[in-house]
């Protein structure tokens, strides 16, 4: 057996686990660092298949954007987060944990290509066929023959996202909302009141005229 292959099993059974504890964790902190592991492991699988371009993508969106996403939604459900605050010292041991396995797993990758073990890509490949790394060859397929579907699916994203905005803001009764057309059509009138009072001396004691 290749140390590829034991690399491929070994990433395999780390990203089986760390999204079994994903879904049986109880603990937001404890099943947000699982979810990290599985998105690393699952990249260490794409750039063991040297897919670089979908495992650099994978770490930059999900794990460094998608994964803060997850925690600011959960900062904003209706949960009960001060016991979780309580002792953040102690989520300390778990993050170490995840840690050492994302180290491993780039030593392993290290030793992978580091190594004179092949990855062994077929010969039909179209990357190696025009003697290019993925991620060149996805460049200029992509910014060449793909543009069309490229600026397609960016036009529905684009789209995907105002609906997305539009659904948030809808009216909701007990809530603070803000009327952008209202407070253009404001008029100084209806907020500041000028009252007109008549002037009054008053001694150096600090009493007015006429005040025993």
């Amino acid at each position: 057996m290749s140390f590829e292959l034991i690399a491929f099993f070994a990433f395999a059974a780390v990203l089986v686990a760390a999204a079994c504890s994903v879904i049986l964790m109880r603990n937001p902190v404890h099943a947000a660092l699982s979810l990290v592991l599985t998105f690393f492991s699952a990249a260490c699988l794409w750039l063991l298949l040297q897919a670089e371009f979908l495992g650099i993508t994978l770490v930059l969106v999900y794990v460094g954007a998608v994964m803060i996403l997850f925690l600011f939604v959960v900062m904003m459900l209706d949960i009960n987060m001060t016991p979780v605050r309580e002792g953040f010292a102690r989520y300390f041991p778990i993050a170490a944990i995840v840690a050492a396995i994302m180290l491993a797993e780039m030593l392993g990758l290290i030793g992978v290509f580091g190594g004179k073990e092949s990855v062994g890509l077929s010969a039909t490949d179209p990357a190696a066929a025009a003697h290019m790394s993925n991620i060149q060859w996805i460049g200029q397929a992509l910014f060449t023959r793909f543009m069309l579907p490229f600026e397609i699916a960016a036009v529905i994203l684009t789209v995907a996202i105002v609906i997305a905005v539009m659904l948030t803001l809808r009216r909701r009764t007990g809530t603070k909302t803000q009327d952008p057309a209202r407070q253009v059509a404001v008029r100084r009138e209806d907020r500041v009141r000028l009252v007109k009072m008549n002037a009054e001396t008053r001694p150096a004691d600090g009493r007015a005229e006429g005040n025993p």
